[in-house]
C-alpha cells in the first residue's frame, strides 16, 4: 500500500499528501454512490423475480458466504488494476440479489414499502453522523480494529448458529450488534481515509459498502419484527 507522505513535494509539504488524501476520498464518494445503482438492480431483479427465494436456510448461508469471500478475494487482487471497478460493481449487484430475500418479506407487510424507506433513510443517517464524527475526531482510531473485527466474527458466528436455530430473539439481538458494530466500522473506516491510512480507493469503496450493506439489512430486519403490520 502506497504511503501517502511518499508523495510530498519539498516545495509544498503536507500539501500534496493531503492532495492524495482528498482525492481518495473524493473518488470513494463516488464509485460508493455508483455502487448503489447494481445493488438496487440486483434487490429488484431478486424481488420480481423470486429468484433468490429457494436460497433459504443452510443453502442460502453457502451461497452467500462462498460469493462474498470469492468477490472480495477478486476484488482485492484487482484493486490496483482495471479490472478492479467491474470487480466491485459485480460483488454489489450480487448483494442486491441476496438482500432481495429479506427485502421481499417486508414488503409483504401493508406497511412494508414505508419500512424500507425508513431503513434506508436511517442508514444514510448513520453515514452522515459517522462522516461528521470522522472529519472532527483527532485521535487516532486504528487501535478500534481488533475490537470491531471480534465483533463482526461474533455477528457472523452468531448469524450462523440462528441459521439451524431460528431464533426471531436472536435475530433481534445480531441485528442490535451489527448495526452498533458496523456504525463503528464506519467511523473507523472513514477515519482511515481521511488520516491516510486506506490509499486506494477501491479498498476504502468496499470497506464502506460493507460497513452500510449491513447496517441497512439488519436496520430493515429489526424493523420488519417489530414494526410489521399484518393486511
Amino acid at each position: 500500500m502506497n504511503n501517502p507522505l511518499h508523495s510530498i513535494n519539498p516545495s509544498t509539504g503536507y500539501g500534496t499528501a493531503l492532495g492524495e488524501r482528498n482525492r481518495v476520498m473524493r473518488n470513494t464518494y463516488w464509485l460508493l454512490a455508483l455502487s448503489m445503482v447494481p445493488t438496487v438492480l440486483g434487490a429488484w431483479l431478486g424481488v420480481a423475480t423470486g429468484i433468490t427465494q429457494m436460497l433459504n436456510g443452510v443453502l442460502g448461508t453457502v451461497v452467500f458466504l462462498g460469493g462474498a469471500f470469492g468477490f472480495i478475494y477478486a476484488i482485492e487482487k484487482t484493486k490496483n488494476s482495471a479490472a478492479g471497478v467491474p470487480v466491485l460493481l459485480g460483488f454489489t449487484f450480487f448483494m442486491g440479489l441476496m438482500i432481495s430475500r429479506l427485502i421481499a418479506s417486508v414488503l409483504g407487510f401493508k406497511n412494508g414499502s414505508e419500512l424500507v424507506m425508513t431503513a434506508f433513510a436511517g442508514t444514510a443517517g448513520v453515514f452522515f453522523v459517522m462522516a461528521s464524527l470522522a472529519s472532527v475526531i483527532k485521535r487516532d482510531l486504528s487501535g478500534m480494529s481488533k475490537w470491531l473485527f471480534v465483533g463482526a466474527l461474533a455477528i457472523m458466528v452468531g448469524g450462523i448458529i440462528n441459521v439451524f436455530v431460528g431464533s426471531t430473539v436472536g435475530m433481534a439481538v445480531i441485528s442490535v450488534m451489527a448495526i452498533g458494530v458496523f456504525s463503528a466500522y464506519m467511523l473507523y473506516d472513514l477515519k482511515q481515509i481521511i488520516d491516510g491510512g486506506e490509499t486506494n480507493y477501491i479498498s476504502a469503496t468496499l470497506a464502506l459498502y460493507l460497513d452500510i450493506i449491513n447496517v441497512f439489512q439488519s436496520l430493515l430486519a429489526l424493523l420488519g419484527l417489530f414494526g410489521g403490520e399484518r393486511d
